[in-house]
């Protein structure tokens, strides 16, 4: 069987590398209550595009740090009156969300839509917290210098499931019923989603992002997406002297700590020979999920398109 990394047997039972912090458990739950007491101060926007079966809208809201965060909230017009579901749709790293009109496929079935842009990257959310440090590349990176309280994907983490909640809160919405789902960084947050907001019901993350930075370093795989990782070294610690400290800080954004929190059920796909996000990066994540779950294994597959898998997902959801 193809691999870049370890044989599939041991992917299985693999836990990861990155360390946990000893108090992980709160400093989320002092960042949680950070966001809890946020005024969301909503603003709803129509959009340009239009069609007859849907009312598609911008909508944002204020985050954590004082950012202003941008969602594509798309919804049915219908004139029932029942709750329906939803269904939460992250980006990809550097990315912006998806045209609307990919996103009616949900609409068209019953579903509200919000699709989130990530502040600072493609799209139209904006990230106004300053750092200290580098603010050329990478968002792993971003805050590192001033501690866990500053890291960037803190706050990004944050958002997922203030938009959840918010979703959760819209009248036609049914709270009991809803989903979310993403690729790469979009697989992370859906993680990360999940994670903070128990009341996810389904989520299904694509080769997800942001899972055990260590192994990816030990891989020498500190390129392409993660190459930020390499410049930071490079740049702030060239002789790795603060190496255990840098990784147990990156250990709060660390998706394979966070995930034993997650209730929803789980699909997961993940290519064997992925050099973006290695398969045990991945796993280190998805064999610490304690709820139910599966993962779809692409044997011959990377970073790439998986055929069939984004309509495995959409059934998948259709038992939301």
């Amino acid at each position: 069987m193809p691999s870049v990394d370890m044989p599939l047997e041991k992917l299985k039972q693999y836990q990861g590398m990155t360390p946990r912090p000893d108090d992980f458990n709160a400093y989320w739950e002092r960042a949680l209550k950070q966001m809890h007491a946020i005024d969301s101060d909503i603003n709803l926007e129509a959009a340009d595009f239009q069609v007859p079966f849907a009312e598609c809208n911008h909508l944002y809201f204020s985050g954590t740090g004082g950012s202003r965060v941008h969602a594509k909230y798309l919804k049915p017009k219908t004139s029932r009156t029942e709750k329906h579901p939803a269904v939460l749709i992250f980006h990809g790293y550097t990315g912006r969300s998806p045209e609307w009109s990919s996103l009616l496929n949900w609409v068209a079935a019953g579903y509200s839509v919000f699709a989130m842009d990530s502040r600072g990257q493609g799209g139209l959310s904006n990230n106004t917290e300053a750092v200290t440090g580098t603010t050329w590349s990478g968002h792993i990176i971003r805050g590192l210098s001033d501690g866990p309280d500053k890291l960037l994907f803190r706050n990004i983490f944050l958002d997922t499931a203030q938009l959840a909640r918010i979703a959760m809160g819209m009248d036609e919405v049914d709270a009991d019923r809803v989903g979310c789902l993403g690729g790469s960084q979009g697989g992370a947050l859906t993680l990360a989603c999940a994670s903070l907001e128990p009341r996810i019901k389904k989520a299904a993350p694509t080769y997800p992002f942001l899972c055990d930075y260590k192994r990816v370093w030990q891989m020498d795989l500190g390129e392409n997406a993660y190459k930020e990782l390499f410049y930071y070294f490079r740049a702030f610690d060239p002789t790795h002297e603060r190496e255990d400290e840098i990784f147990r800080t990156l250990g709060y954004i660390d998706l394979q700590n966070m995930v034993p929190w997650i209730k929803a059920e789980v699909l997961m796909a993940t290519g064997l020979i992925d050099e973006i996000c290695p398969a045990s990066t991945q796993f280190a994540a998805y064999n610490k999920i304690t709820s139910k779950k599966e993962v779809v294994i692409y044997p011959d597959f990377g970073h790439e398109n998986l055929p069939g898998f984004d309509s495995r997902v959409y059934r998948f959801m259709m038992g939301l």
